[in-house]
């Protein structure tokens, strides 16, 4: 069983007037199912309203299925007794560090989480240490947060959910109010996460570039699994994304402009280098066109 798994999830808003009477339902996650294996990483991509947050507060049992099941390491997360365990399982990062960041210093901070755990505290400062030098944040464990860049809390905001051991990380659009070298922080700690300490990852992002490291995509539309697949698969369904309002990474919708226009370049490309390695080929195989 995956670490994450949905069964036929739907999750509905109801709008109530004044007198508490129905005005409206918005059905935001439909009948929706989807397995997360440990060690994944997974991002979840959409436009504004597609779902992908709802889904995503359903992973660390903020939110309750309408109908369906949702379950976290095997955990049905309507069972209230489970929610404590689920939520050490998923720890979840929001977009604005700064409604995650309590402490008036680092490592204070980071150590809130264990500590409400009841862990002892020699253990405490360990996994504080441990957790901010995964981040590549030791350095400023004295430091205030109001003293950091965006990226930096957002680092912090991350070794907080680390300090509690947790078999996956839930990001729900973690860059989406840094700037660029801000979110080259987060997306780099995140992916060292994965890759060196087999952390589950699940990002929500509406940033292509963002994904290009995952092991599988999933793009929502109106609350359903429009389509899904490798980076490479997604990304090479330039127009399919299109019609969903979503783009592709600029080198992708590059590669892409100049295949359409006659040259013989492979679907899906994913980063500058792979493009150049690809143009590289064709000039050696005397495809003059591209070399004019």
């Amino acid at each position: 069983m995956g670490i994450i798994k949905t069964i036929k999830l739907t999750f509905d808003y109801i709008r109530r007037n004044e007198e508490g009477d129905v005005e409206g339902i918005t059905t935001a996650v439909d009948d929706l199912t989807l397995d997360i294996q440990p060690g994944d990483f997974v991002a979840i991509l959409g436009h504004n309203g597609s779902g992908k947050s709802t889904l995503a507060k359903h992973f660390n049992s903020i939110l309750h299925p309408t109908e369906g099941t949702v379950l976290v390491d095997g955990k049905d997360t309507m069972d209230e007794d489970k929610v404590w365990e689920i939520r050490q399982t998923a720890g979840m990062v929001f977009q604005n560090p700064d409604n995650q960041i309590i402490g008036q210093i680092v490592e204070e901070d980071v150590g809130f989480g264990p500590e409400n755990m009841g862990v002892p505290t020699k253990e405490i400062w360990e996994r504080v240490e441990n957790s901010l030098k995964q981040v590549g944040m030791y350095d400023y464990r004295k430091a205030s947060p109001n003293k950091l860049s965006g990226g930096q809390k957002q680092r912090v905001s991350i070794a907080g959910v680390l300090a509690m051991q947790p078999k996956c990380i839930i990001l729900d659009e973690p860059t989406a109010m840094l700037d660029p070298q801000g979110r080259a922080e987060v997306i780099r700690a995140v992916t060292q996460l994965n890759q060196k300490e087999k952390i589950t990852v699940i990002l929500i992002t509406h940033y292509m570039d963002e994904v290009v490291g995952a092991d599988h995509v999933y793009v929502m539309d109106k609350g359903k699994i429009a389509f899904s697949g490798t980076p490479r698969e997604v990304f090479s369904r330039v127009e399919e994304l299109k019609s969903l309002r979503l783009s592709v990474p600029p080198v992708t919708e590059l590669a892409y402009e100049l295949k359409k226009a006659g040259i013989p370049l492979p679907d899906g490309v994913l980063t500058r280098e792979e493009l150049v390695e690809e143009v590289s080929k064709l000039k050696k195989e005397g495809f003059r066109r591209i070399v004019r």
